[in-house]
């Protein structure tokens, strides 16, 4: 009732906020179509029929529209990865937390605000576990005039990297929430939708890549995995990291990447090697000895042109092992934001809100110890022990109309036990979380710092963190518990990188800055969607500050109601 109403007393505010004729338009039809992988046909979800789905191509400062219109049988929303959206909340897309999610036959027009991004990011399924089929690339050129700061590569090439179940991924989803154990790993990881040639029924449609020698090519690295961060490399040349999340970065020459779920890395590759063909190849990085993961590795081809009989098969790089921890430290720690004359940045220094994160895995008891989880108990997530819950109506809608209820505003910002986060052994009493749907509302222009700090409660993990509507500066991470006395002495405030998306180490921290300057509603969760979906979340609430662009605009006319 709540929804309809508002929809008949605010419309002509709805049609004026949304008005946006200069728009380039886009339509996205979610639909299940028949995808054949590994030996096997199976119905999987996608946008206009593509896996991965369409790459969307902007400007810096663009505004476009995108009208999804779900013809699947699932609910299903749609998230612009990266994209800050300034004070338009509405068309950032997590369920529950920003909007109701579009219903089978119904449809949503996203209005997508890009503001200061530039380089790459991209989009994806927000709702149970669809981003598994459900996601694309977005481009962001620099605007008009102006070029990159690095020389024009020849070519560009967008490279997801994603996962495939045989199982049906809305099964595996429904089984996990049912059992309260761990997910079923996954059968392969792909390159642009393929698994490549490692992988049964899978040679002929590897993904190639042609080159020419002695040019140099833009590869636009996308984590679009459900559950795994990767470590990524090309046989027998080196990658030259430009730019990270929507922002440039620092030359940065290396072997290797490491990237998360959620994270876009842009590098250059100088075709400077014989010619051949070469393999592209990613795997998992783990450093939870625990928990089972898919061990395989997924490859595409760089096939350089002209006349020669290529090596059969090509040679594959050398990855650094699946527990590897230093090798992820390392290059996450390497990363430098550009920070020159045309690309500036201003790292908060003085601090208005302090915060501390304690990022845990947990459990829940079940009744005669009837779930999956270790000893039967139901396995949880949670940030400074509170375990997230959806609410029945989304967080924006309920803060927007003032509807009491739905969710409390005492988020804590620090965690009710100081305990030895990381030691081996750790009492059981400290596994089981508090539930609860809470947010921490933040002062327009509130300056913050977080301290993730990750525990060893049922047992460490890594955990990438994504923050919506915001990009933040890492300014510092270790291994361990974090020293609030000396730690601090060690942060990068010159260049550190500006991420959206950032994986806490195993057992370590990770500190993040930023500046509240976008009023509305944004989730923080663990991009391994099934911690997310165990409760790894939280939200920020932004109030307005004074003048109109420091206002949350007007929700658009055809919200998807709840």
């Amino acid at each position: 009732m709540l929804k309809v109403f508002s929809l008949q007393v605010l419309g002509i505010l709805f049609v004026e906020a949304f008005h946006c004729q200069a728009c380039v338009r886009h339509t996205f039809v979610v639909e299940e179509t028949p995808y054949t992988r590994l030996c096997s046909t199976k119905n999987i979800l996608t946008v206009n029929g593509l896996f991965p789905g369409p790459t969307l191509h902007v400007h810096k400062g663009d505004t476009i529209i995108v009208d999804v219109h779900n013809k699947g049988n699932y609910n299903i929303t749609i998230h612009w990865h990266g994209v800050k959206q300034p004070g338009n909340p509405w068309s950032d897309g997590p369920e529950y937390i920003t909007q109701c999610p579009i219903q089978p036959g119904g449809r949503f027009k996203q209005k997508i605000i890009f503001s200061m991004e530039e380089g790459t990011l991209w989009w994806h399924a927000h709702s149970e576990w669809w981003r598994a089929t459900v996601h694309g690339a977005i481009i962001i050129y620099p605007k008009h005039g102006t070029t990159y700061p690095f020389p024009l590569p020849h070519a560009e090439f967008p490279i997801i990297l994603g996962e495939w179940w045989k199982e049906d991924i809305g099964k595996i989803y429904n089984e996990t929430i049912q059992t309260g154990g761990v997910p079923n790993v996954s059968d392969a990881f792909t390159i642009n939708g393929q698994p490549g040639d490692l992988y049964p029924c899978s040679k002929e449609e590897t993904f190639k890549i042609k080159v020419d020698d002695g040019k140099t090519y833009l590869l636009r690295l996308i984590n679009a995995a459900v559950q795994e961060i990767h470590f990524f490399a090309i046989a027998k040349h080196n990658l030259t990291v430009v730019g990270t999340d929507g922002s440039y970065t620092k030359l940065l020459k290396t072997s290797y990447v490491a990237i998360s779920p959620g994270q876009t890395v842009d590098v250059l590759l100088k075709a400077n090697e014989q010619p051949d063909h070469y393999y592209m190849a990613a795997r998992v990085y783990s450093g939870a000895p625990a928990v089972a993961f898919d061990n395989t590795t997924t490859t595409a081809v760089v096939q350089y042109s002209g006349y020669y009989t290529p090596s059969s098969p090509p040679s594959l790089p050398d990855l650094p092992s699946y527990n590897n921890t230093n090798a992820e430290v390392s290059f996450t720690g390497s990363l430098r934001s550009l920070a020159d004359e045309n690309h500036p940045i201003e790292v908060p220094t003085n601090i208005s809100n302090k915060m501390f994160f304690t990022i845990s895995v947990n459990t829940f008891p079940c009744p005669n110890n009837s779930c999956e989880g270790p000893n039967g108990t139901r396995l949880a997530t949670s940030i400074n022990n509170i375990s997230f819950v959806n609410p029945s109506i989304d967080i924006l809608q309920a803060y927007y109309y003032h509807v009491n209820g739905v969710f409390g505003t005492r988020f804590p910002d620090f965690p009710p036990l100081i305990f030895n986060f990381t030691a081996e052994y750790l009492p059981l009493y400290l596994e089981t979380p508090k539930r609860g749907t809470k947010v921490k509302i933040l002062d327009y222009n509130a300056t913050v710092e977080i301290v993730f700090q990750g525990t060893n409660l049922v047992g460490g993990n890594d955990h990438p963190m994504h923050l919506h509507g915001f990009s933040f500066f890492v300014v510092g991470s270790g291994l361990g518990n974090f020293d609030k006395e000396k730690d601090p002495l060690g942060y990068n405030l010159v260049d550190p990188p500006l991420q959206n998306t950032i994986a806490v180490p195993v057992n370590g921290w990770t500190t993040i800055r930023f500046k509240a300057c976008n009023p509305g509603v944004w989730f923080m969760h663990c991009h391994f969607d099934r911690h997310m979906t165990w409760g790894m979340d939280m939200a920020f609430v932004v109030k307005n500050g004074k003048g109109p662009k420091a206002h949350i605009k007007p929700p658009p006319p055809d919200m998807p109601p709840c």
